[in-house]
């Protein structure tokens, strides 16, 4: 082998730049798992999102890779709009990028109509202005049975290929081995080394409340420091169906501080904590209790790291103190289903053969399988899988090198501002949340991270929240036509938002109601009884006037299920009216996957049936209205 010295030297000017694009995170997992096939390959690799580097950065390494997930009508996330603003610049020259060499995978869903839309606009532009591909670009689609990893394993390993061809370490000199654990850039050390280990700090108390007389322990009501975060009050977190139902969905009313303006389609994020029990036994089984509470810092891994290199956890800063408790409780996901990544992260820190095999069993591609059949199938979190793996031992110093960051998770609004919002000290905000809890395929009881979290909070109480804008694309000048909206279950939320926003930009115009221009909402659910959202309010809207008809289906109230493609069909002749002959939008929202695809089938049986058209006809008229930004979908 060359020598150390040597190698570096003929190593030299061999650098990656990983870039992503991610709303929910999906696209940071795979630009971290990029970052490791670069590392292992010897490059000098940087990881950031897109709008945190210049198109000057691109011409300063060697090779480009992106991970890029759509958003919206096929919109790129937020934090990659500048640099797509940079990209399409009229200033650049043709063959301005011809000096990168780039890879790119996008993250899509093909229950979208416009289908992984983000990354073939930005591989397009790339290619347009010079810059040159090493491999086919890659693409997966979230409803793959076996997610993300269906399409990325494959493409990634053709990647990695690509890079030794284009890129060829020489004959002494080979790749960091699978077997052989990669140093983070940055590790958890004492704030203070004068200080002992077992020193508790402040907050190590278990946070109690009372709930319906029973002690119910509850994460902490500290507020997180967010940047951009709003502090917001909890107004009422009030349960709209009956307790004997099955699920638990919530009325959940903020007051942000200040005036935010918002529009139909707009998400508030909300940042959740993990429960103290939790916390309790994953530092049991990790052996940390000792130190639990004992101040720590981030500090470089070696003297080469950057100082601009971005920390492992996005809210804090190499000077920011913090405890392995307060990490775990806000910062990291361990109730999450762990990535394949993370089982050959483990398999590092395990003395039992045994357990070493199993762990490295879960990283092979052949067994995807059964990594799926392990994590995915019965949502096996991070925490269970360490107490069944009882012999990993996790370095406390590397532990957020191994568990992923807990993200925000987003709900649409369901509420619109009223005229007077801008002479209020608040912003209401209205969301209605379902909360996720069931038995899995192993009898075990599963909790949605975030909505557990949300479940807990009480009125007066304040958390951070993000507001973030929307991919609907609503606009005043849109009430001008009739819309028909789809919007089952929680789907309803945004419609809501869109009903009350449109009425009250009718009365802003001067608009009186116009039988001839009402709206249609479909909304689906399983009984009239139990989970008709909103019911008495849509009765309100249509006494007081507002041109609205919604039209409900109720997929369990009678012995054959009936869905809102149904009565899509059913009302084909009013849906082609309004879409056709008064030039109206259509919006869905709700759950991705069947639902958006049964509608927009059911729309065009519908141009088929009532307007006379060709199936060709009627597909073409429905893409027309997609690039005309007459159809808007938003799911989830």
């Amino acid at each position: 082998m060359i020598c150390a010295a040597n190698m570096g030297s003929t190593l030299q000017g061999r650098k990656a730049l990983v870039l992503y694009g991610s709303e929910t995170g999906n696209a940071q997992d795979v630009a971290e798992e990029l970052g490791r096939i670069t590392e292992r390959l010897r490059f000098d690799t940087d990881i950031a999102e897109l709008n945190n580097v210049t198109l000057k950065q691109l011409l300063q390494h060697s090779v480009v890779l992106v991970s890029i997930s759509t958003t919206g009508q096929g919109d790129l996330p937020a934090n990659s709009q500048a640099f797509w603003r940079a990209l399409r610049s009229t200033r650049l020259r043709p063959g301005c990028l011809q000096q990168v060499k780039f890879a790119s995978f996008g993250l899509g869903d093909t229950s979208y109509p416009k289908f992984n839309w983000a990354h073939r606009k930005l591989y397009n532009r790339l290619i347009q202005l010079g810059a040159q591909p090493i491999c086919d670009r890659g693409e997966s689609d979230e409803q793959h049975p076996e997610g993300v990893d269906g399409s990325f394993l494959p493409w990634s390993t053709k990647l990695r290929q690509r890079l030794l061809e284009v890129y060829p370490l020489g004959k002494e000199i080979e790749p960091i081995p699978d077997d052989v654990l990669l140093n983070p850039k940055w590790l958890l050390d004492l704030a203070d080394p004068s200080l002992p280990r077992g020193l508790i700090g402040a907050g190590a108390e278990i946070p109690t409340s009372i709930s319906n007389g029973l002690e119910l322990e509850v994460p902490p009501s500290d507020l997180l420091d967010i940047s951009g975060g709003l502090r917001a009050n909890i107004v009422s977190n009030e349960r709209l169906t009956p307790p004997s139902h099955w699920q638990d969905v919530r009325h959940f009313i903020l007051d942000a501080s200040g005036y935010h303006p918002y529009v139909p389609g707009d998400v508030v994020a909300i940042y959740p904590k993990n429960f103290p029990t939790d916390v309790e036994e994953f530092l049991k089984i990790m052996n940390w209790d000792s130190m639990a509470d004992t101040p720590l810092r981030f500090v470089p891994s070696s003297p080469n790291v950057p100082s601009t290199s971005r920390l492992p956890i996005l809210h804090i800063t190499s000077t920011t103190r913090i405890t392995l408790r307060s990490l775990l409780t806000n910062h990291l996901d361990i109730m999450s289903i762990p990535r394949r990544s993370f089982f050959s992260q483990l398999a590092h820190f395990t003395n039992d053969e045994f357990h070493r095999e199993r762990l490295l069993e879960f990283t092979d591609p052949q067994y995807i399988d059964e990594l799926y059949d392990y994590t995915t199938r019965p949502r096996r979190s991070i925490l269970e899988v360490l107490q069944e793996f009882e012999s990993v031992q996790i370095p406390w110093q590397r532990v957020c090198s191994i568990i992923p960051t807990m993200r925000a998770r987003q709900f649409s609004i369901a509420s619109a501002q009223p005229p007077s919002a801008k002479e209020e000290d608040h912003t209401r905000i209205e969301l209605l949340i379902a909360i996720v809890k069931y038995r899995t395929v192993i009898k075990r009881i599963r909790q949605g991270v975030c909505t557990r979290y949300i479940a807990s909070l009480q009125p007066g109480q304040q958390i951070s929240v993000t507001l973030q804008r929307g991919g609907l694309g609503v606009t005043k000048t849109e009430t001008e036509k009739p819309v028909v909206m789809v919007g089952p279950g929680t789907g309803v939320a945004p419609m809501r938002s869109l009903i009350y926003q449109r009425k009250q930009w009718r009365q802003e115009l001067g608009r009186s109601p116009d039988d001839q221009l009402k709206d249609i909402l479909f909304f689906g659910c399983r009984n009239a009884e139990a989970d008709f959202f909103f019911k008495d309010e849509w009765e309100g809207l249509k006494a007081t006037g507002v041109p609205l008809d919604v039209i409900p289906a109720f997929s369990r109230d009678q012995r054959q299920k009936v869905y809102v493609q149904d009565l899509v069909r059913q009302y084909s002749a009013r849906v082609y009216d309004t879409l056709a002959n008064k030039d109206g939008l259509v919006y869905i929202c709700g759950s991705s996957g069947k639902m958006p695809q049964a509608v927009r089938e059911a729309l065009i049986e519908a141009f088929q049936n009532e307007g006379g058209m060709s199936r060709e006809d009627a597909e073409a008229y429905l893409i027309g209205m997609e690039k005309s930004g007459r159809y808007k979908q938003e799911t989830w």
